[in-house]
């Protein structure tokens, strides 16, 4: 049989290649006959090659494609498909192209750590910073509370049980988790955890018993029900909540994987509770987690966040969703595999964690000189 007559076949494949801006790429692989028709694609598409800036060549069974000036518009998946009289193969690589680094971060544990531990809040009469994580069923909400703690234990905690996979809320009773402060006490620092949003009106937290919780309305243990929110009457609501009762800064929680998959009820109910948040000028921010999941580029290395286009992108596409500004959404990874601590995990979370301390107290100074309406 002569070669001619041989099935298409690939001795080596296409490799994934990380870049920067302006470097130049070249994808290559070996076939097992020179017998044959290439094409060339990009994202599933037949990629249009321009002058000078794509080189096709085939030299004996070694096929290449050269892309020279490398450019954000370069990155995608790149696949060469292969075909005779007798068959056809193909195979694919993916080409990420790092954006300079559009925003900064001190991978310095040791300061933030510090930082945070040496804050004191500027009101006597508010003992703690109160969070509240707000999000969809699975996203890690209470795996943030989780390293949170984490970090200031000096070991991976699960004292706030997570859900491993998505679903219904693991989460039933509104809880209060505290930081500790090495062998010091507590931080100033509370994070209230709560039954995710799901969808359908019936289904998940309801949207009043969040705005409730914001004013403080809600008491630590009142379980949840999905039926009907909580009343006046209800031994857990509290009539007349103080500053130090309301929480001082939303965090919404959502999947850097599942984003752009969000339903629209989910976004709602979301864009519902901000709304509320901002008529009491509460701050609000996003933590987009999983974003090991997300990226293969910073999957490899969290350093690469803030040089990721893919992390950038799902950032705007959350930003237009929720009506959250950019500065405001913080790209995180929560312990979940891990047995060991990881300083880029800490350092991370250290980021998002010091900007939300600052808001909040910002809150608390601001509203420290503003009467609290009775309800």
């Amino acid at each position: 049989m002569g070669e001619n007559q041989s099935k298409p076949e690939f001795n080596t494949v296409l490799g994934d290649v990380q870049v920067e801006i302006g470097d130049e790429i070249i994808l290559s692989c070996e076939t097992n006959t020179k017998e044959i028709t290439v094409t060339w694609m990009k994202n599933d598409h037949i990629l249009k090659c321009v002058q000078g800036k794509h080189t096709v060549e085939q030299v004996d069974r070694i096929c290449s494609l050269k892309i020279n000036d490398v450019d954000g518009g370069d990155q995608g998946k790149y696949t060469i498909k292969l075909k005779n009289e007798s068959g056809a193969a193909s195979c694919s690589a993916m080409v990420t192209v790092e954006l300079n680094e559009w925003r900064t971060i001190q991978w310095n544990q040791k300061a933030m750590v510090t930082s945070v531990k040496e804050f004191e809040i500027a009101n006597n009469q508010v003992r703690e910073l109160r969070f509240l994580l707000y999000g969809p069923v699975g996203v890690g909400k209470s795996s943030t509370v989780n390293t949170i703690r984490s970090i200031f234990e000096g070991r991976p905690f699960v004292g706030c049980l997570a859900e491993t996979a998505a679903g219904k809320s693991f989460t039933k009773t509104y809880e209060k988790y505290g930081i500790a402060n090495g062998r010091e006490g507590m931080l100033p620092l509370a994070f209230n955890d709560i039954m995710g949003v799901e969808k359908g009106e019936s289904e998940g937290v309801r949207t009043d018993d969040i705005i409730n919780t914001l004013k403080g309305h809600i008491t630590e243990g009142y379980v949840f029900h999905t039926e009907f929110p909580i009343t006046e009457k209800d031994p857990k609501y509290r009539r007349n909540p103080s500053l130090s009762d309301r929480i001082h800064c939303l965090v919404s929680v959502v999947g850097a994987d599942k984003i752009k998959m969000m339903d629209q009820e989910f976004i709602n109910k979301m864009r519902k509770v901000r709304e509320a948040a901002s008529g009491m000028g509460i701050p609000q921010v996003v933590f987009m987690t999983k974003v090991d999941l997300a990226c293969p580029m910073t999957n490899g290395n969290l350093k690469n966040i803030y040089r990721s286009r893919k992390i950038k992108e799902i950032m705007n596409t959350c930003s237009n969703l929720l009506g959250v500004p950019m500065n405001c959404i913080f790209p995180v990874k929560n312990y979940h595999d891990e047995t060991h601590m990881n300083e880029e995990i800490n350092c991370l979370m250290l980021d998002a964690l010091t900007q939300i301390i600052h808001w909040a107290h910002d809150y608390v100074v601001t509203f420290s000189t503003i009467p609290i309406h009775k309800e």
